[in-house]
């Protein structure tokens, strides 16, 4: 029986750490430990060992134990898995028609007044059994786990109704039993006003709290309480009721930010210790020194603004100012609708200005610290969870956001075993 998995030769180790890190801020973003010729030691799932080649003989791994399964990696790279902290991929159906209405011109908010937008799969969610949903969500989950992602954090937020929303609920259960791949889940039923609260929205927000929060939490169905806190959707007054009946179960904040406007969202997220904010397009100094005092993440989320062609928050602004970014997909069907870490990286890249190891960063250790897996996740570090994934043969980690269309991992390792 296997007790170790050695990946020997590696060309670049990416995401090193000989002392824990929970985050990088500032200026350190473009800063990447690495080790070249490397080599990467596994055992009972964990990392336990790397340094370089040549020491490797120097401790305690035989290369030629039988109980050690080696892997060449010769001209290629280990990174750590992608940390996705910000997704809705429990979802029915998909909503290709309204990517036709974007290209003609109609805005967010005008499809979501004709019955489009975040309604629309609530309607699809409801008349989709269970069963099928989990199925339509575990095709998602093995393709982002192909896309090299090993920890995603999935909302609910398109049941609106307690049945539906507990449905969602179940399901990213269902998966954090049956996958290897590490989930968090977030309670989102605040996610938009159904219709039949049309002009009621007090009373809907009454209905999370007195209805949907403490069923939600007596049956321990999510990690963290999240709330649309945007022009259109809710106000901070709405959130701040919210956020304080979610955290008197235990759930801690996370927040839909300033997408589309000024809201006081993330100042609202900051005053409830908000694991983090998320969107960001709409900040300026006043929200950036909000989080500059703060333990909240900022959490930017380029796929959804590249897919609604909405303007990019300014992050050379936060970076330069000592904000620590995390960078996920945003994968639901609406506005997002790929669970492509890579290609995030490359939008990072491309439309907000990072640089390489800022992505990097943004998308392994800081986006582990957005869902309160920093600890064990995000890096390359003895006794973190052996989540990493091996690329093809390629030049440089800058390869990686650079060469954006192309798929350049070879082999999936979570949790100390090869899956692909």
């Amino acid at each position: 029986m296997l007790t170790g998995l050695l990946i020997k030769n590696i060309k670049c180790l990416v995401q090193t750490e000989d002392v824990f890190r929970s985050k990088v801020c500032g200026n350190e973003m473009s800063e990447l430990n690495t080790v070249t010729e490397a080599f990467l030691y596994i055992r009972d799932g964990f990392i336990s060992d790397f340094g370089k080649m040549k020491d490797l003989k120097k401790g305690n791994i035989l290369i030629d134990n039988p109980q050690v399964e080696i892997v060449d990696a010769s001209g290629r790279l280990v990174f750590p898995s992608f940390c996705d902290s910000h997704t809705h991929l429990v979802y029915a159906g998909s909503r290709e028609i309204e990517y036709t209405d974007k290209i003609r011109g109609l805005s967010y908010a005008e499809i979501a007044k004709r019955g489009g937008g975040i309604l629309n799969s609530a309607k699809k969610l409801h008349e989709t059994s269970k069963d099928e949903l989990f199925n339509q969500s575990m095709t998602r989950i093995n393709e982002i786990i192909s896309l090299g992602t090993g920890a995603v954090e999935i909302k609910s937020g398109y049941g609106l109704n307690l049945e539906d929303e507990l449905k969602i609920l179940r399901v990213i259960r269902k998966i954090k039993d049956t996958c290897p791949i590490e989930v968090k889940a977030t309670f989102l039923g605040a996610h938009a006003v159904p219709e039949e609260y049309k002009n009621r929205q007090e009373k809907y927000v009454d209905t999370v709290i007195n209805e949907m929060i403490p069923v939600v939490a007596s049956e321990e169905l999510a990690d963290y309480i999240d709330v649309f806190c945007d022009r259109g959707f809710f106000t901070v007054e709405d959130t701040e009721r919210i956020l304080m009946a979610g955290m008197k179960y235990g759930l801690t904040a996370k927040l839909h930010a300033n997408e589309l406007d000024y809201s006081g969202g993330i100042q609202t997220g900051v005053k409830y210790n908000a694991l983090s904010v998320d969107h960001l397009e709409c900040t300026g100094d006043e929200e950036i020194q909000a989080l500059l005092g703060s333990e909240t993440m900022a959490t930017l989320l380029p796929g959804s603004a590249f897919f609604l062609g909405m303007p990019d928050p300014p992050v050379r602004k936060m970076i330069n100012a000592g904000l620590p970014i995390a960078l996920a997909s945003d994968y639901n069907p609406g506005s997002s609708p790929s669970g492509n870490m890579k290609l995030i990286m490359s939008l990072g890249c491309i439309k907000l200005r990072m640089l390489p190891e800022e992505v990097i960063n943004a998308v392994t250790i800081n986006s582990a610290y957005a869902m309160g897996l920093s600890d064990t996740h995000g890096s390359i570090a003895r006794g973190k969870v052996a989540n990493v994934f091996i690329t093809k043969e390629i030049p440089s980690y800058e390869f990686m956001p650079y060469a954006f269309g192309s798929d350049l991992i070879d082999t999936i390792i979570l949790k100390g075993k090869i899956i692909k």
